[in-house]
This record gives C-alpha cells, structure tokens and sequence, in this order.
C-alpha cells in the first residue's frame, strides 16, 4: 500500500502542483501545503502516545525536511510555472540516479555495481535528450533555467532521502514525517517572504483550481504520499524506496496532457524512455545484489 501510494498519488500531484501555482506563489504554496501537514500529523501522533522527540530528532528531521521538502519540492512548484508538469516529472525521475551516487559518496557508502553505473550514464544521457537538442521536434525550446533548478532540486531531495535514512529519527514514521514538514515548510514560508512573494498577493484573488490544487497537495500529496514514502525509507533500501520514478513520470505525462492539454513531443518520449531504462537498469542491479 506505501509503494501504491507513491506511485500512484504522487505522479498526480505534478499536476496539482500546476494548478496550485496559478494563483498562489510557489514557495508560500509548498510552505503553508507543509506547515499544515506537519502541523497536523504532529499533533496527531502525539495524542496516540508517541514520545516527544529529541533535540537531535528534530534537528535531523529539519535537515532533511530543507533538504526534500524546501529545495525539492520548493524546485519543482518554482519551475512547474515555466515548464509543464509532465517535463517537470520526467526530469525529477533521475532521483534514484542521484540516490546512488550520494550513498556511495557517504562514509562507508555502498560502492555500485557495473551494470548501476551504466545505468547512471544513460539516465544523464537520456536527461540531456529531454532538454536538450530542439532540432529533434519543432517544439519550442525548455526552459534552461527552470530545468536547472529542476535537476538540483533533484538532487537535493535524494540527499535527504539518504540523509533520512541514516539519521536519528523518533520511532514512529508518522511523526517523523511531521517533524520534517514542519522543518522544511517553515523554511520555505520564509524563502517566500525573503523572495517577496507576499507583495500583491491576496488570498481573496486565489483561484477555485488553485484551492482545490492545495487541498489536494495537503491531504494526499503530503499526509498520504510523503509518509508512506518516509516509511519506505526505513523499510527498504533508498535504490528500492526511489523505484517510484518508474511510474511518476507516466502518471504526471498522461494527466498533464488528459486534463491540462500539456504537450507531449519526440524529444519527452525520447528522453522518457531512456531515463526509464537507467532506473530499470539501477533496480534491477540492486535486486541481483539482493539475492
């Protein structure tokens, strides 16, 4: 039920974030969405018993929550205003590439086969087809800048991943993942007041979409899909935890182009299929070491 939540209602939640983004600046958007959230499950596992957290508890939970929730996260509602929110999927799925180069990386890092490190090579490869040559289709040109911050958003969200899983967290998921909303929203509320998104913004002019957008972030995006994502993350290894960058992009491609009427060119199916290729290539290295 976790891997399902991951896979299925985060590949919807690109296109929440779109909508959600209309009307309500990027960075107050993810930092309320979290800071309820956060709020929310806090408090909830708290009044079911669990143990007040530690200092070093919440100091690694905010660490991971700026890491995921704040430069992740925060990259993906900064650029869904710039690029559509199936692009913005595909680049996110190099993830799991990300994941294995920082755990081998950390002290006493897991070292990668041949075969995940050949599919590392060809997930950047198949990043530079997505937003790179134009000459493959007339499209218009992606936006350089907003795939930038896109790809280190990426990379960001796979350090707190790692990070989270090595960490000292307090036994239950739930409130684990509360701590790290809590952490990472309030500093993107304060990234939203510092990059003044607070001027001219009025919550009577948010639109019916971008409500409904929100709403949907808060209660599926972040309460369902980030704690079965964090309980992964304790229950399996980060390479199987991030195996939802397999059906992510799909679901976040066919919504955008279902619903929002997003474009889907050569150079997006390209690309698309070659970075899918690399994390079926990591996976499937990971379950040979495994057995």
């Amino acid at each position: 039920m976790a891997f399902a939540a991951v896979y299925i209602v985060w590949g919807s939640t690109y296109l929440a974030i779109r909508y959600a983004v209309e009307t309500i600046p990027p960075f107050l958007m993810g930092g309320a969405r979290f800071l309820v959230s956060g709020a929310i499950l806090y408090a909830w596992t708290r009044a079911r018993g669990a143990t007040r957290p530690l200092a070093r508890e919440w100091r690694d939970a905010s660490i991971a929550g700026i890491l995921m929730l704040c430069a992740g996260n925060g990259a993906v509602a900064w650029a869904e205003e710039r690029v559509p929110s199936g692009l913005a999927a595909l680049i996110v799925a190099v993830v799991p590439l990300w994941m294995v180069l920082l755990d081998w990386l950390r002290p006493r890092g897991t070292r990668p086969s041949l075969l995940t490190m050949v599919g590392v090579v060809v997930g950047i490869a198949g990043l530079i087809v997505l937003i790179g040559p134009a000459d493959l289709d007339s499209a218009e040109h992606v936006d350089l800048t907003a795939s930038i911050v896109l790809i280190a958003g990426s990379l960001a969200w796979a350090a707190g991943s790692v990070y989270s899983r090595y960490s000292a967290h307090p036994a239950s998921s739930a409130l684990a993942t509360g701590m790290q909303m809590l952490g990472g929203g309030g500093v993107l509320v304060l990234c939203g007041i510092a990059t003044g998104e607070l001027s001219g913004f009025s919550v009577a002019h948010v639109s019916n979409a971008s409500w409904f957008g929100w709403l949907y972030l808060v209660t599926f995006g972040s309460l369902v899909g980030f704690t079965a994502y964090v309980f992964l993350l304790k229950a399996v290894s980060p390479a199987k935890a991030s195996t939802y960058a397999y059906v992510n992009p799909v679901v976040a491609v066919i919504l955008g182009w279902l619903i929002a009427h997003e474009p889907v060119n050569r150079s997006m199916i390209l690309g698309a299929v070659i970075i899918l290729g690399a994390v079926a290539m990591i996976s499937i290295s990971h379950s040979r070491e495994a057995e």
